[in-house]
């Protein structure tokens, strides 16, 4: 287990749907551990993009004639594709992110999750139903999916594999071509998953990978596909909604958060100060869904956050491509300058740190200990700006109806997590949270790793799910196809206009009396 070789990028870089890629400009990719360079990779053009997407549309109405059976056949091979293949998929996210193996392993097992689901499921989502006409016998009623066509995916770098495949996984089956975009410093997670799909036999022009700038091929995607996810921040995520909505093109986003975890008088304290190390600090905290906000009830906040910070700064943090180690390293360095300035405008303002606090150069370049704070104030940036890194405070509270307060009182209604004395309390108070997942005992894994359930953003945290039917759906259009029988809304040939005009409100008046209607 170690980085790529360069036999592997370049092997991979052979497959960017760029036509001259080996006379472009490059730039380089680095190893986040070290900062030495790993590959480089060539820079695409909006022409690029436009032609993979051009290309994407004819091959997708082939695609889309065959049986959704069959397309969904291909991501059953994928899913043990991505099983088999898993140590090197570690390896490249690892390289390419510095994040924990043991995070890398969570990407890695969710895109299985989600090719599995699908596979199984989506053939049956996308089968025409038939649907209540408006008579019953003589009007039937059929609703059928048809695809967009070329949807874009713009994917970020935190989880460069799953948030790149996991969404075009759906698309795909749906009868959709997918061109993606994928984050400037991690290109070579895409290509290493887009090469499995390859080998498990999904044409090369239906899945097409374009690196280079967001403006650029990201803004081309904008304004050539049929549909757009896009995962990243709040900010970007606003313009490029309002910037869909002028071609009046669908659009699906997961934005940012500032996920609030509750723990009340009666929880085990115990097991909620380990979970709460990986509902924080998991992906080094650069996770979309983390927890960055905790309300504890006051009678156990002293004894939460002494449990808390044991955990915590027994922490295991490390540069390696093995197990064994809680978390990684940040992923750049603007990213590492976000979580020391957080700290350092709280502590300067009277905050405590209660854990961590510190870069540690020693271990790699980016790295930045697990830290918890207390004492932070509504002036403090860290209070309501999502830092995205491991940062996490702590705020005693009167009351859990304060702690709900509390948490809902902010733009954001991504994720949350409840602990409380029992499982009935913890629904209860779940119920009452704005978010778009919530999570009873757990941090975020829970809700996530449900893929039969939708998950998605409230305020600005997003607009559109993934994961589910939902999940699937959204990449298509919805075609009702009514036919008439026996008697047309003219009424019978031998009754006068003016006597169907009268029968006609008895008629809807009985319908009423069906069931189900």
């Amino acid at each position: 287990m170690a980085a790529p070789s360069t036999e592997t990028f370049d092997r991979l870089a052979k497959l960017i749907a760029i036509d001259d890629v080996d006379q472009r400009e490059t730039r380089e990719i680095r190893e986040i551990f070290t900062g030495q360079t790993l590959a480089k990779i060539p820079i695409g053009t909006a022409a690029d993009a436009r032609t993979a997407v051009d290309r994407a549309r004819i091959a997708q109405k082939a695609w889309a004639a065959k049986p959704a059976a069959e397309r969904a056949a291909v991501f059953s091979e994928y899913y043990k594709l991505v099983l088999k293949n898993r140590e090197a998929l570690m390896d490249m996210a690892q390289a390419e992110t510095g994040k924990a193996r043991v995070s890398a392993q969570e990407e890695v097992l969710d895109i299985a999750l989600n090719a599995r689901y699908y596979a199984k499921r989506g053939a049956k989502l996308l089968a025409p139903r038939a649907a209540q006409g408006i008579f019953p016998g003589l009007t039937k009623t059929i609703v059928r999916h048809i695809p967009k066509g070329v949807v874009g995916v713009i994917s970020p770098w935190n989880y460069p594999m799953t948030l790149a495949v996991s969404d075009a996984i759906p698309a795909l089956i749906a009868g959709n071509a997918v061109v993606i975009k994928p984050d400037s410093n991690t290109p070579y997670c895409a290509l290493a998953c887009a090469d499995l799909l390859y080998q498990a036999g999904l044409p090369k022009e239906l899945f097409a990978v374009v690196p280079g700038p967001g403006a650029v091929v990201g803004g081309e995607l904008l304004a050539s596909t049929d549909y757009v996810m896009f995962t990243g921040s709040t900010e970007t995520g606003k313009a490029l909604a309002q910037q869909a909505a002028e071609r009046l093109v669908g659009f699906s986003a997961e934005l940012g958060g500032k996920n609030a975890m509750i723990v009340t008088e009666g929880a085990d304290l115990a097991k909620v100060a380990s979970a709460a190390t990986r509902a924080c600090f998991s992906n080094s905290g650069q996770l979309c869904i983390s927890i960055e906000r905790i309300y504890v009830e006051q009678t156990v906040a002293d004894e939460f956050m002494a449990l808390f910070a044991k955990e915590v700064n027994a922490m295991k943090l490390g540069a390696e491509y093995k197990f064994g180690y809680a978390m990684g390293s940040m992923v750049s360095q603007p990213q590492l300058d976000t979580v020391r300035s957080h700290v350092e405008d709280a502590v300067s303002k009277g905050a405590t740190v209660v854990a961590g606090g510190k870069p540690r150069p020693d271990l790699g370049p980016l790295f930045h200990e697990p830290t918890v704070l207390t004492g932070v104030t509504e002036d403090m940036v860290c209070a309501n700006e999502e830092t995205f890194g491991p940062l996490v405070s702590i705020y005693p509270v009167a009351t859990v109806d304060e702690a709900i307060a509390r948490a809902n009182d902010t733009e954001y209604g991504l994720n949350a997590s409840v602990w409380a004395a029992t499982t009935k309390e913890g629904e209860e108070i779940a119920a009452r949270i704005h978010a778009g997942t919530v999570n009873v005992n757990e941090g975020y894994g829970p809700a996530f790793g449900s893929t039969d359930a939708p998950m998605g953003g409230m305020g600005t945290s997003g607009m559109g799910r993934r994961h589910g039917s939902e999940g699937l759906l959204k990449y298509t259009e919805a075609q009702t196809v009514a036919t008439q029988r026996l008697i047309d809304l003219g009424g019978p040939s031998w009754l006068p206009s003016a006597a169907w005009s009268a029968v006609l409100p008895h008629a809807v008046r009985a319908l009423s009396l069906l069931p189900g209607r």
